[in-house]
């Protein structure tokens, strides 16, 4: 009887013992080497697995800069200081990262923007934005509900008259704005360009009037003004072109409408 039950205990105690010799032996065979500048990378960045540096998330970020996919710089949450530490560990000197910001390109307000109905639905710019474009007169403008205000992380947003406003001191281009936005009006723009037109219409310039006070006109004053080249008018929507502007605010002065905005200030 005794026999009976050992002979298929060492058996199955065999079995189990060349399993886990085997399993070692294939973990050590096939164990794929981490860099451990890998963690050391990812220990330094802020955790916001924003994807805005063009990753999946941060764990992405730092494998990506590792097998030098990515550059150090690429970090917009962490800024130069990221970069800088992300450089030593590295053992190179980190190129000088460009500080972008998220701009609401909507000048829109209550007051400047006609109202085509009173909504009184879910506080939610998605839920809003199928009822015909949304409760304001121009169809492409900020619905105004706040979905970017409680995507974002940092507090840089703020709701003033129906308007998504972008609080530039605390703004870390994560993106996660634009993601929420079913409008798609948030861009982000490097900071140091000071103008922008702030107007997201495809309408006809007669169309915008009659909508809004302060929308692009399509009127071309601007791009004629610009010796940069940095302003083209694509269909009835005038875009600047960050590359090319230097801020040399001719372009505001011409503007009839005052859809080009000046960004060199706080809320």
């Amino acid at each position: 009887m005794v026999y009976d039950l050992l002979i298929p205990t060492a058996i199955i105690g065999g079995i189990g013992l060349l399993s886990g010799l085997g399993l070692s032996i294939a973990s050590k065979k096939f164990e794929v080497k981490v860099d451990e500048r890998v963690g050391m990378i990812r220990e330094v960045l802020p955790g916001a697995n924003c994807g805005a540096c063009g990753q999946t998330g941060c764990d992405a970020f730092a494998e990506g800069v590792v097998e030098g996919k990515c550059k150090p710089n690429a970090c917009p949450v962490g800024g130069q200081e990221v970069a800088d530490k992300i450089g030593e560990i590295l053992g190179v000197k980190a190129e000088a990262a460009v500080v972008k910001v998220a701009r609401v390109m909507c000048s829109g307000t209550y007051e400047s923007c006609k109202q085509k109905y009173e909504y009184s639905g879910i506080e939610d710019c998605a839920a809003a934005a199928p009822l015909f474009g949304g409760p304001s007169a121009c169809t492409y403008g900020c619905v105004g509900l706040g979905n970017c205000k409680r995507a974002c992380p940092f507090d840089a947003i703020v709701m003033i008259n129906g308007l998504a406003r972008i609080i530039e001191s605390r703004c870390k281009a994560c993106e996660k704005c634009v993601a929420s936005c079913p409008k798609r009006i948030i861009k982000i723009v490097p900071k140091s360009n000071e103008y922008t037109v702030a107007c997201s219409s495809l309408d006809k310039g007669a169309v915008v009037r009659k909508n809004c006070t302060v929308g692009c006109i399509g009127c071309g004053k601007c791009s004629k003004v610009c010796q940069h080249g940095a302003i083209e008018v694509q269909g009835t929507l005038a875009k600047i072109n960050p590359d090319a502007c230097i801020n040399c605010s001719e372009c505001i002065g011409v503007c009839p409408t005052g859809a080009i905005k000046k960004y060199k200030c706080e809320i």
